[in-house]
């Protein structure tokens, strides 16, 4: 097995601790657009917070409700192991998904530890893509550096969760996850996988 720094990428790719986020506006009756801008405020009391002193399985409890409602975790878990997803096992499925959540949350956890004044400006306008939804997003750190993160949000009605990020508004975190994950699942087995999340994530949480 490779490294897990090869193997297991966060949620944000890229992204530093440095990456600090706060909201702007969003699309005025966007249930798509609402998701988004919920996470940001999520993500900015938790990065407040930190800088407070708070630990971090205090700033986990807070994300962790806001992101399993932001994300359809399930279905990324699904897409981002692969086409392999119908042969592994309810049992394994399942654990995946929980697996999966923890890693989600703890890396943002992780990574947005701080506030140093960044923002993010949510643009109003959405873009579809079939039958979904892009939300653009333009996160902007204090020196005026800034990095495109769009949201794949699919629903309908008042139901609209994010099952994709596109960092640069072209790299979508489905399929980097789906790519690292390649080698850790075999046919009816994702065991390795499920090992290398367990690991990874007691790695995020200081374990």
């Amino acid at each position: 097995m490779r490294s897990m720094k090869h193997h297991l990428r966060s949620p944000v790719l890229a992204l530093t601790a440095s990456l600090l986020i706060m909201p702007a506006g969003f699309a005025a009756g966007s249930v798509a657009s609402a998701q988004v801008s919920a996470l940001d405020n999520a993500l900015i009391s938790a990065m407040k917070s930190a800088s407070a002193g708070q630990n971090f399985q205090a700033r986990y409890n807070t994300l962790a409700p806001v992101v399993e409602q932001a994300y359809d975790l399930p279905e990324v878990t699904k897409n981002s192991v692969g086409f392999l997803w119908s042969t592994l096992p309810a049992a394994q499925q399942s654990e995946l998904i929980d697996l999966f959540t923890q890693f989600t949350i703890s890396s943002y956890v992780s990574q947005f530890n701080g506030y140093n004044g960044q923002t993010i400006s949510v643009l109003p306008e959405e873009k579809q893509l079939g039958q979904k939804k892009i939300v653009e997003t333009k996160l902007t750190s204090a020196d005026g550096s800034g990095v495109e993160i769009d949201y794949v949000v699919a629903g309908s009605g008042n139901d609209w969760k994010i099952n994709d990020v596109l960092l640069n508004g072209t790299i979508s975190q489905v399929a980097v996850h789906a790519s690292d994950f390649a080698s850790l699942v075999k046919s009816g087995d994702a065991s390795q996988l499920i090992s290398a999340l367990q690991s990874k994530i007691k790695t995020l949480q200081g374990g």
